[in-house]
């Protein structure tokens, strides 16, 4: 198995610890990614496996730019695939109740960060033999609720801009976007997770009453992401990969 050096971001949440900790347990390298030093250090410990915490505002360009810089220090030279959960969630009543607060904590978390991270990094996913791009998005933005109006907007946008970096890699690796050298065959994928949402031991610990109906575990979520790097990037570049049940 080769072992390949991946960045998992929103390390600091459960879904971030439960990925770092397959991927790990896979062979893989594992960057883990948060905003707060404590927190991610925290979540790195208990992913285990040897993940490395590092701390990154990756809705600044600047500071993810530091962050890749930073990957020389550890003796890295490129990454081979990024695991995008930083999210969030904001919901109101209805149309007219949507703030302008709640759009631009969406906007950042949900689309900035996915830019940024994915610009940054997109020349080395490219360039790796097994370059996977992923992030979650939701059944809502396919089926949106005015209630939920601006986070789906959000999700739908982040989902729009991760098939345009799974174009992006089609073209480089098709020998149609103008390079001069004949094409290797698509080898990085693009790909998009769609829950209706996540659910983990300590939500299900603190509402033992709930079933959680149609939300995908945690546990799920980490065994798909290991599983894109074992199945052929031609097959999953542009997917919507459907984990809600």
């Amino acid at each position: 198995m080769t072992t390949l050096t991946i960045l998992v971001t929103g390390g600091s949440s459960a879904s971030g610890i439960a990925v770092a900790r397959a991927l790990g347990a896979a062979g893989h390298r594992v960057l883990t990614v948060g905003s707060d030093d404590v927190r991610i250090k925290a979540a790195a410990a208990e992913a285990g496996n040897g993940a490395t915490p590092l701390v990154s505002d990756l809705s600044s360009l600047d500071s993810v730019r530091e962050l890749a810089a930073s990957f020389r220090n550890l003796g890295i030279e490129g990454i081979d695939g990024v695991i995008h959960l930083v999210g969030g969630w904001r919901g109101a009543k209805g149309i007219e109740d949507q703030t302008d607060e709640d759009w631009d904590s969406m906007e950042r978390s949900a689309v900035t960060t996915l830019r940024n991270v994915s610009r940054v990094f997109y020349g080395q996913i490219e360039a790796s033999p097994h370059g996977r791009f992923a992030m979650v998005s939701s059944t809502t933005a396919a089926a949106p609720t005015a209630a939920a109006a601006s986070y789906a907007a959000a999700k739908a946008a982040a989902e729009a801009w991760t098939l345009a970096v799974a174009d992006g890699f089609r073209r480089a690796q098709s020998g149609t976007a103008g390079n001069a050298e004949a094409p290797t065959g698509q080898h990085s994928a693009a790909v998009i997770f769609v829950v209706k949402a996540l659910v983990d031991p300590a939500m299900r610990e603190a509402h033992p009453e709930r079933r959680f109906p149609g939300f995908t575990d945690v546990e799920e979520l980490a065994a798909a992401a290991v599983g894109l790097f074992e199945q052929p990037a031609a097959t999953l570049n542009g997917q919507r990969i459907l984990l809600a049940t």
